[in-house]
């Protein structure tokens, strides 16, 4: 489906105007809503102190009187990369902090689902602790909590996602998105919420001279920055100036060679220098290494690999995860091909699509049908959820949204105008997770799309690429690429700059199997160019001589030479 092309027209302010910045970069900033050079400044001075999170307070003096009283700690976490990073986040510094009884506990999603629940509970009682922290998790856990409580086990909770009606009633809670929290972002990813707490409980213990008492240094907080850096990238949570904060930081260690062993070792099994890495290489390189973990096994492969102390015992652990990345990669291309069999076997055009798309198959992998429904999402460009076999006669499904609907919000309408259809779901505005019963399959499809219909005003939605125009002939260049390489960092809701233009084909092959290798010319330049994953039943077509496209700035090194390449991000033929 052709998308149309909006540029992104936001005003130059006066004060970025008389900055010193290149003119590209100031265009680009004031379409991203910076108004002045100062919101660019992202030293760590800049982050919002720890006092305005609500219940960071009481979460660093419940886990200071942890510490001095040589509690026994379980961290319960999730199994996606901020959860990985959240939860070794967690024990790594709260046994520099002087916690001698700390293990952690991941859920394995296909047996015990998201969150903690009572199972969960019940298997870390098995430990005996007097106390459980959830990273990433735990605001809807209202059950969970009771358990614990009813065992006598006290229960921190630290989460990020977006709470119900009511709170558990946990011992302390602390997440940006509870009610009466004036915490001013309310973006911070999971581990950002965790790095928050362990800020405020270093504080804590700092006042009670636990440090000195103990005879330990105390925690340079700075070194746990790539963590953080990894998990709130990973978790594609907004990029306002806070979490840019966070990640610049951690990034900036990745540079210098500071980075532990176990995120060096993910680097060298990808084959990336982390000497030149961007936070994007962050969520398309390290991310799904560590995220394929949780989707085909267990999270705490991942997990021990960030908390390794040496490169000797994180390699062997990084190459695990590279290769179920691979095994993920191999799983999902079949999961596509059927997907998209099923679709166009219906032989139903653009306009004729469901408002909402729910798709199943028997042989779906539980643990890839979030990756799928992506995919599916950017093909057609509609609100997408993928179901597989739960193994108890009830389905999972994993959604992804659009731009303009809350998928969350839809759920919600899809639970309450059909009662007992959907066991449980959770999640945001552009993913969530859910369980049906399989018999209800057809029903939820229906119930579904209605629900999605009426969000939509039952207006079929087009897809739309957001550009920053065309780019001038002398910013086509290996200095502006490398310029804006490093002018981040870049993520969602801070998009990468992505520009728009008409090209000349002068040559169009195939390479890798379904990568369209292009030599373009504008503006009697010539220009290399790549274009990921293309459909090789259109691509290449000798007959089409001039294309347009959207496109990213890179430089590509091979064989010791560096030349200017244009990342194709959507493109079609031009009459």
């Amino acid at each position: 489906m052709r998308a149309a092309i909006r540029h992104r027209t936001n005003d130059v302010t006066a004060a970025l105007e008389s900055s010193s910045l290149p003119p590209l970069l100031k265009r680009l900033y004031a379409n991203r809503g910076i108004r002045t050079p100062d919101e660019l400044n992202l030293a760590l001075n800049g982050l919002i102190p720890p006092v305005k999170l609500k219940g960071a307070r009481e979460a660093a003096e419940l886990l200071a009187d942890a510490i001095e009283g040589e509690a026994r700690v379980v961290v319960v976490g999730d199994f996606d990369a901020d959860g990985a990073t959240s939860s070794a986040l967690a024990v790594s510094v709260l046994r520099q902090m002087g916690l001698s009884e700390v293990s952690y506990l991941v859920p394995n999603r296909f047996e015990f689902g998201y969150g903690l629940s009572p199972e969960i509970v019940s298997l870390a009682a098995e430990r005996e602790p007097d106390l459980i922290v959830t990273v990433d998790n735990g605001i809807s856990s209202h059950a969970g909590v009771a358990t614990a409580q009813g065992l006598g086990i006290s229960v921190l909770i630290t989460d990020h996602h977006l709470p119900g009606n009511d709170l558990p009633l946990a011992d302390v809670i602390v997440n940006p998105n509870q009610p009466a929290c004036t915490f001013p972002s309310k973006s911070l990813a999971g581990v950002g919420v965790m790095f928050y707490v362990l800020t405020a409980l270093r504080a804590e213990l700092r006042n009670r001279g636990w440090f000195e008492q103990a005879g330990r240094e105390i925690p340079n907080l700075g070194d746990a920055l790539d963590l953080v850096a990894l998990g709130t990238v990973a978790d594609v949570v907004p990029l306002d100036r806070n979490n840019r904060i966070l990640v610049a930081a951690g990034v900036a260690r990745m540079r210098s060679g500071r980075a532990r062993p176990g995120i060096e070792a993910l680097f060298e099994v990808a084959g990336r220098d982390p000497s030149s890495i961007t936070a994007t290489d962050l969520g398309f390189v390290l991310g799904p290494r560590l995220n394929a973990a949780g989707r085909l096994e267990d999270m705490s492969i991942g997990i021990e690999c960030l908390l390794a102390e040496s490169s000797l015992e994180a390699r062997p652990l990084a190459q695990k995860l590279h290769d179920l990345n691979r095994e993920r990669r191999d799983i999902e291309a079949t999961m596509q091909e059927d997907a998209f069999a099923q679709l166009e076997s219906l032989e139903l055009g653009d306009s004729d699509l469901p408002f909402g798309l729910s798709i199943y198959d028997p042989g779906f992998h539980q643990g890839v049908v979030g990756i799928l429904a992506s995919r599916l999402r950017e093909r057609y460009h509609r609100p997408t959820i993928v179901f597989a076999d739960a193994g108890d006669g009830t389905m999972k499904g994993s959604g992804r949204s659009i731009e303009g609907l809350h998928l969350r919000d839809v759920l919600d309408r899809v639970a309450t105008t059909n009662p007992d259809l959907v066991s449980k779901f959770g999640g945001h505005a552009m993913a969530a997770g859910l369980t049906i019963e399989g018999r209800d399959l057809e029903l939820f499809r229906a119930a579904f799309d209605h629900a999605v219909a009426e969000a939509l005003h039952h207006k079929a939605p087009e897809p739309v690429h957001e550009t920053d125009g065309e780019l001038a002939a002398a910013d086509m260049s290996i200095a502006v690429a490398e310029a804006l390489a490093v002018a981040g960092p870049w993520g969602q809701h801070f998009p990468q700059p992505v520009f728009d233009g008409v090209f000349q084909v002068r040559s169009q092959r195939i390479v890798g199997e379904k990568h369209l290798k292009l030599v373009l010319e504008a503006n009697a330049i010539t220009f290399d160019a790549i274009a990921f994953n293309v459909d090789v039943n259109q691509w290449p077509d000798e007959s089409i001589e001039s294309i347009g496209a959207v496109y990213k700035l890179d430089v590509n090194e091979f064989r010791g030479e560096r030349r200017l390449q244009l990342i194709i991000d959507s493109l079609w033929p031009e009459v």
